[in-house]
């Protein structure tokens, strides 16, 4: 059983991995490097733990010692109980659910070994808002695709944020990040994927004229939130798709139309 440890000094260097939670640069730079994320909340800390992440602390206030009762009986790490206050100096903001853990990353899969088991996968290029990054994950997760590559410059799902937006989803979907930009998207297709570029462009094949649902293994590219995909990134593909929109709309945030996306790529697929 953890033990469980009193704080009352802000500057305890035993806070050190949940200092300067808002900001993203500095936990940008320091949690790839230091291998640690924060899970927020119970149902993310849950999630992680059921993943396989090993716990490091955990920061609890008072009141949430009984909810996270288990978790502290269950794990070896030393558990922090500070007031609300001193939680706030010490992140930077008001951690209004109560629970924190800062978790043990695992070495990412390389891109090869993660499409060997494979049929669906999302593909993202220069989706750097940690918003769109959760979002995206947890509609892989609830649609079901089987797998996310990142391009060198997308954002870390386990950014704080990331893992808040998906409620913990970035965990349910194995990823990797693609090493050269867009060449290593010669690995989907050297794995047999058939890659397809999100485009609003209007000489992109409908969705439904597309039915990538049919295909054997099928790899969707989507683009940062505005620009979209790069004219590199769209030479890459094997075909232009996009959804058929009404109303003169003509694009959507990239969350959405990677939900709307994700549903035409595993349609008719069993549920796992």
């Amino acid at each position: 059983m953890a033990d469980l440890i009193t704080i009352t000094d802000p500057d305890d260097p035993r806070l050190h991995d949940y200092t300067g939670l808002t900001d993203v640069e500095l936990r940008r730079r320091r949690e790839p490097a230091e291998g640690l994320f924060i899970a927020e909340g119970e149902k993310v800390i849950r999630r992680a733990r059921q993943a396989g992440y090993a716990m490091r602390s955990m920061l609890l206030s008072a009141k949430w010692v009984d909810t996270m009762r288990d978790v502290i009986e269950e794990s070896p790490a030393p558990v922090y109980a500070v007031a609300p206050e001193l939680a706030e100096r010490v992140t930077g903001y008001h951690v209004h659910r109560g629970a924190l853990a800062s978790m043990q990353r695992k070495p990412l899969p390389d891109a090869a070994g993660l499409l060997r088991g494979a049929r669906r996968v999302a593909v993202m290029e220069k989706v750097n808002d940690h918003t769109n990054i959760g979002a995206i994950f947890r509609s892989a997760a609830a649609l079901g695709m089987d797998a996310v590559l990142l391009s060198p410059d997308c954002a870390d799902p386990l950014y704080r944020r990331s893992v808040k937006v998906s409620m913990g989803a970035v965990f349910s979907v194995p990823y990797a990040r693609l090493e050269t930009w867009p060449r290593d998207l010669e690995t989907l297709r050297e794995a047999g994927f058939r890659i397809l570029a999100l485009t609003p462009d209007e000489k992109a094949t409908s969705m439904d004229a597309a039915a990538p649902h049919r295909l054997e293994r099928v790899a969707l590219m989507l683009g940062a939130e505005g620009e979209g995909l790069s004219a590199r990134a769209l030479r890459s593909a094997d075909e232009w798709v996009r959804i058929p929109m009404a109303h003169g709309i003509d694009s959507l945030n990239v969350g959405a139309a990677a939900a709307v996306a994700f549903y035409a790529v595993t349609s008719g697929r069993p549920a796992s």
